[in-house]
């Protein structure tokens, strides 16, 4: 199935996202609701689709206003989209008073690309609530699901039966291609032309707008590209830098790298995943705290790296870096998708992604997605069929918890979703949606 085959007969018009159905939930009750994640992920176009006034801050002409007359952020039909809010920030201290003020819903959407945090304001707690945007699932690219993660939460362990004609290639396709909204039409040179100046952006321009000065440009891309390279690991953040002043005598102090991880992170371009923490009392032990990298999205991660979709196809047995990791570089990428799109689906079953790997690194379950009645374990494999060998973690970590463990999956790129002999559940990424 080709991606392309799939785009609507309008490739400007609006395809629907995950988080519409939140959004449109939240405003019903809430006066507030802020969209946050990586600079075009969409957050301006779903949030104008419910928004009745808009005020565009990235238009220079409608912040030269603004900051003459503040207060008229909070004049039109409601709800009322300040977009870019970070350009301006006392708008969203404004907001939080006309809320304090009003607490009836459905008042404002912000739109920002920087954590409130990182900006001079209160933190909106208890007026503003945060909902994240990431860039497109393949649910969303693709427009159709056969397995929701919701009903895999529920712990009825359904039978399945759905079928999906979704290649390898397609995979490779969407990993190179990446889920940025408006880059599903590209291809080729203009394609890598997008996501180098997306780079580039970051760099020269939204950084330091967070008030984060980049002294020396090279050096933060050469630790971006060795980021990328430990995409779905956990290597630990000094190994990061080694890789990125390899044969180097001077490296960059701890604290200069640090500042380029909680910078990149204050702008969504760094999604690292933290390690899940079993409640106290179970029987698990000595799990290990690092977080998986991942960058928001794969195709950054690709560009970083040099790699191509006839790379990926290719070369499945050369790794990323043996150093991180023993993963083939399209092993690596596929997780990393996958993680993003199950980031997007728990969030609107009001779950948390994580990862588990035993202190020793004998055990590890790729994903963990926890709910209130207990967890999803979840194993991503680059692979049509699945083995026995390929569940023997989930089937070690059901011994382990029983009933807390909902439901065990393995995520794959086979063309069918079924159940195998001990129950577990085996679904095509392609056919997972929320």
């Amino acid at each position: 199935m080709s991606l392309a085959l799939q785009t609507e007969n309008d490739p400007l018009a609006y395809r629907p996202r995950v988080v519409d159905r939140d959004l449109a939930e939240l405003l019903s009750v809430l006066p507030a609701v802020s969209i946050e994640g990586p600079r075009a992920a969409g957050k301006t176009r779903t949030a104008c689709e419910h928004a009745d006034t808009v005020y565009n801050l990235d238009d220079p002409d409608v912040l030269r206003e603004v900051s003459a007359d503040p207060r008229m952020l909070l004049e039109g039909r409601h709800p009322i989209l300040i977009d870019e809010w970070q350009r301006f920030p006392p708008s969203w201290d404004l907001v939080r008073r006309a809320v304090d003020d009003n607490f009836a819903p459905g008042r404002f959407i912000l739109t920002g690309s920087v954590r409130p945090g990182e900006a001079p304001t209160h933190s909106g707690a208890g007026r503003i609530v945060t909902l994240r945007m990431w860039t497109m699932t393949l649910s969303e690219l693709w427009g159709e699901h056969s397995v929701s993660l919701r009903s895999l939460l529920s712990g009825d362990q359904q039978p399945l039966d759905a079928a999906t004609e979704v290649s390898l290639e397609d995979y490779a396709d969407v990993i190179v291609g990446g889920g940025f909204p408006g880059w599903h039409t590209t291809s080729g040179r203009a394609r890598r032309l997008l996501v180098d100046g997306y780079l580039h952006r970051i760099v020269e321009h939204d950084l330091p707008l967070a008030g984060r000065a980049v002294r020396n440009p090279a050096a933060l891309r050469y630790w971006l590209q060795a980021y990328a390279a430990a995409t779905s690991t956990t290597a630990s953040y000094e190994s990061i830098r080694d890789a990125a002043t390899a044969g180097e005598h001077n490296k960059p102090a701890k604290t200069t790298t640090s500042a380029y991880r909680d910078a990149l992170q204050a702008l969504w371009v760094l999604e690292p995943l933290p390690a899940w923490l079993p409640p106290t009392g179970n029987r698990l032990s000595r799990l290990k705290r690092s977080p998986k990298h991942h960058l928001t999205d794969t195709s950054l991660a690709v560009r970083l790296l040099g790699v191509t979709e006839e790379t990926l196809l290719g070369v499945n047995t050369t790794t990323i870096n043996p150093q991180h990791s023993d993963k083939p570089i399209m092993g690596a990428l596929f997780e990393s998708l996958v993680t993003r799109d199950l980031r997007v689906y728990a969030q609107s079953c009001d779950s948390t992604v994580c990862h588990l790997r035993s202190w020793s690194g004998a055990r590890e379950v790729d994903l963990i997605v926890g709910h209130e009645q207990g967890i999803l374990a979840i194993e991503v494999k680059l692979a049509s069929e699945v083995q026995q060998r390929d569940t023997q973690h989930l089937q070690w970590l059901r011994d382990r918890i029983g009933p807390a463990l909902l439901d065990a999956v393995v995520v794959t790129t086979g063309s069918r979703a079924y159940r195998d002999n001990n129950g577990i559940a085996i679904i095509p990424a392609a056919l997972l949606g929320p």
